[in-house]
């Protein structure tokens, strides 16, 4: 690689540009964050034109995707593996989506439950499982299931060892049985249980949910942002960022 000598910069000019250490640059060229700059004599780094589109790069690339992600990223570009790069930022949306997807889950559960009015009071320790599978409309074996997958927890019964299930958990069960009817993963189910225990109630979740899909578009935003940079910096064909 030349760097052209109308854009040669120090370390120290590189880090300005972007309000960094001289440290952080070279940390980033170690990381591959930036493309190897020459050297010069006596030893010095010489960058250019390039390595300034691919600091801009990475700090816009790093608002959407993190920093782990982002530098994960500019290292495979450097490496020259563009479609490996273009990999992780697949998957990257690709896991947006699907966290897009849990919080559809979890308004859909909140609405069904909001339909079905309050849990039935349980008497003696609570529901045996066959009263939990007539209120909820499935059969024995699918609460079975459920348990095994993690999704319920019932308690026991001293003695007998019979399946007690407290409000709660007929809760859990209607949410289960809401979101399987849609075809929902119990991957995908699981967060919406789990978001709804730690909250405590419909609305707590609700409210939550709410920041959570202004987060997720806030990112999503970012990230099409840090996209349309990566494309930029890969598809410019300026001798100044071939060089």
């Amino acid at each position: 690689m030349t760097t052209d000598d109308r854009r040669r910069l120090r370390t120290v000019d590189l880090a300005r540009t972007a309000g960094l250490s001289t440290q952080q640059i070279r940390n980033y060229e170690d990381a591959g964050v930036l493309p190897a700059a020459e050297r010069t004599e006596s030893g010095y780094r010489v960058f250019g034109e390039r390595h300034r589109q691919a600091l801009l790069t990475y700090r816009t690339l790093r608002k959407g995707y993190g920093p782990v992600t982002a530098t994960r990223i500019m290292r495979t570009v450097h490496e020259g593996d563009v479609p490996g790069a273009l990999a992780l930022v697949d998957a990257a949306h690709a896991a947006l989506h699907g966290e897009r997807g849990s919080l559809r889950a979890a308004r859909e559960a909140l609405d069904a439950l909001a339909g079905q009015g309050a849990e039935p009071v349980t008497g003696d320790g609570g529901l045996r499982i066959g009263e939990v599978a007539a209120l909820v409309g499935v059969r024995t074996s699918a609460l079975r299931v459920w348990e095994a997958a993690g999704l319920l927890a019932p308690g026991r019964e001293r003695g007998t060892g019979y399946r007690l299930y407290a409000p709660a958990d007929v809760r859990d069960a209607r949410v289960v049985h809401t979101l399987r009817r849609s075809h929902y993963l119990f991957d995908q189910i699981r967060p919406v249980l789990d978001g709804l225990r730690r909250e405590g109630g419909g609305e707590a979740l609700r409210t939550a949910i709410a920041a959570r899909e202004q987060a997720v578009t806030a990112r999503t935003r970012a990230a099409l942002e840090g996209a349309g940079r990566l494309h930029a910096y890969l598809t410019c064909t300026d001798d100044t960022l071939r060089g």
